[in-house]
């Protein structure tokens, strides 16, 4: 770097202290937003909170690069101590580790034609007694939300096909498990008891409340996902009924498989949940995504898609506010509910040995 003059040392050194008074300001705010959200109980101003934090801490990172730029002007005349990068707490990339998987494509007949490796980033929460949640960094991107008109035992309510840009997030690598809902919520209310089972027989207020002890237990903001999210998730750039392709089989998915899609043949039935992560992932690394339970999403249901936002957030206006959204299917449903595309509408009080939910968090540095 060139020798600087007094003069021009001292005006970075002012401009330095401007930006250095910004930034505490800034994380100021950003802490008190984390507070917000952390007792936060309403969906709408949970989301409102949320991009608030992600605008706020964009403009912490542009201050941490100003302070970085200006920082290494002054070196060594100015002590470098002074950066504030890498203060934001508690999330850090330095959690994110790799994880590596299977991916597999069947054909109309249901039989595997295609595997291929991927990998995925993902960091771990210790929710104590060696039980852990892993939770699964989704891209952000655009995809076309419900299924066309010559969908295969499609549904009205899965029109019109959309455009929807979903901003980037973590979700949950399987539906919440028995022994994570233990860990949090200090009970089990599942019909099928086991710790690597989903949970079930869960309300959505009560998934809801979950989350909202999730958030206070680790300083991180969790909530359930948006049906844009879920979909975008689930279907992980795929356009065809399942992630796996054209159709599924129970080598594959736990649904009422005596009841088969397409050119797919019967297969059994298991008349219960059975533990996560059995069978192959979709290529973003999330399991499970088709069947064993369905998946509760923060919208409020709405029987088709006029109206319906485009950037990925939740709906959270409708007719009635006590009917929810569920995803994915479950154990107990014909394949045509396990379908990317298919949705169901459901009392949020209701409570069923079907029905799961899986998290979404928000605002990861």
């Amino acid at each position: 770097m060139p020798n600087l003059s007094d003069g021009q040392k001292r005006r970075l050194k002012e401009q330095l202290d401007g930006l250095q008074g910004e930034w505490e300001i800034r994380n100021e705010k950003v802490k008190r937003i984390r507070a917000a959200l952390a007792i936060e109980t309403d969906p709408t101003k949970q989301f409102q909170l949320e991009q608030q934090l992600k605008a706020e801490k964009t403009e912490l990172n542009l201050l941490n690069n100003e302070l970085h730029e200006i920082e290494l002007q002054l070196e060594p005349s100015y002590p470098p101590e002074s950066s504030k990068s890498g203060i934001v707490e508690p999330e850090s990339k330095n959690r994110l580790q790799t994880f590596q998987f299977e991916v597999v494509t069947v054909n109309a007949q249901g039989n595997i034609t295609n595997r291929r490796n991927e990998k995925a980033k993902y960091f771990a929460e210790n929710l104590g007694n060696g039980v852990t949640l892993e939770m699964v960094q989704i891209p952000g991107g655009t995809f076309t939300m419900g299924s066309p008109t010559w969908e295969a035992e499609r549904d009205d309510d899965e029109s019109p096909q959309h455009q929807v840009t979903v901003p980037g997030f973590f979700m949950g690598k399987y539906p919440v498990t028995q022994a994570q809902y233990q860990a949090i919520m200090g009970t089990n209310p599942a019909y099928f008891k086991g710790d690597g089972r989903p949970v079930e027989n869960v309300s959505w207020d009560e998934a809801v409340e979950f989350c909202q002890k999730l958030s206070q237990k680790t300083g991180q903001t969790y909530r359930l996902p948006s049906e844009a999210e879920w979909e975008y998730a689930c279907r992980a750039g795929t356009t065809t009924p399942f992630y796996f392709g054209e159709t599924i089989t129970t080598d594959l998915v736990n649904y009422y498989g005596e009841y088969p899609y397409g050119s797919a043949p019967q297969r059994k039935y298991r008349q219960e949940t059975i533990n996560v992560g059995k069978f192959p992932p979709n290529s973003f690394g999330l399991y499970d995504m088709h069947g064993n339970v369905f998946e509760w999403c923060l919208d409020i249901y709405n029987d088709n898609y006029q109206g319906a936002p485009t950037d990925g957030s939740a709906w959270l206006t409708g007719k009635d506010n006590n009917f929810k959204l569920l995803r994915g299917g479950s154990w107990i449903n014909y394949t045509r509910n396990c379908r990317s595309a298919d949705r169901i509408g459901s009392a949020r009080a209701t409570r069923h040995h079907f029905v799961g939910f899986r998290v979404v968090a928000v605002a990861v540095a």
